[in-house]
């Protein structure tokens, strides 16, 4: 017998008995740093942007909210990047659209000041519900349409 292994086997994931095979993602595990590395970038995001949606009723202006502001915005790019090199994060996906569909209320939020507490109340609504959405609609794909296999069904979503 062939030492080498066979197509189908170098495909898929050694997985238990009696359960399904695992289809690999061609991407190289994440490092065993990298969720710990997500989750404080996540956090202190979360605290950044909480201190800019509190300070904005308390008459914050930019010059006082001036660290938190950067804060939220080095947390955020950080943030993104490490989603994009340690994740499957997509900008074409359903939580791709909800981070642009963010971008564009704290935008708003930017042009119209009156308007600055409410489009940034409603961006962090959409984080929260783009962070939080099930697997299926964060990995929707809005270009072809599709969901990715959904598990233990026998045919792709469509």
């Amino acid at each position: 017998m062939n030492d080498t292994p066979s197509t189908a086997s170098s495909i898929f994931r050694a997985t238990p008995a009696g359960t399904l095979p695992i289809v690999k993602s061609g991407k190289p595990p994440k490092p065993p740093y990298a969720r710990p590395i997500e989750v404080g970038l996540r956090s202190a995001h979360i605290v950044a942007m909480a201190l800019v949606l509190g300070g904005i009723p308390k008459g914050g202006t930019f010059e006082t909210l001036r660290a938190p502001i950067f804060a939220t915005l080095a947390t955020g790019l950080l943030l993104l990047l490490a989603c994009m090199r340690w994740g499957c994060f997509n900008l074409s996906q359903g939580a791709g659209w909800a981070l642009l569909l963010k971008l564009g209320f704290l935008g708003l939020g930017n042009v119209f000041e009156a308007a600055r507490l409410p489009c940034y109340a409603v961006a962090a609504f959409i984080a929260s519900i783009g962070s939080h959405m099930p697997s299926s609609w964060r990995h929707f794909s809005l270009g072809v349409r599709a969901l990715p296999p959904q598990p233990g069904s026998r045919t792709p979503a469509a």
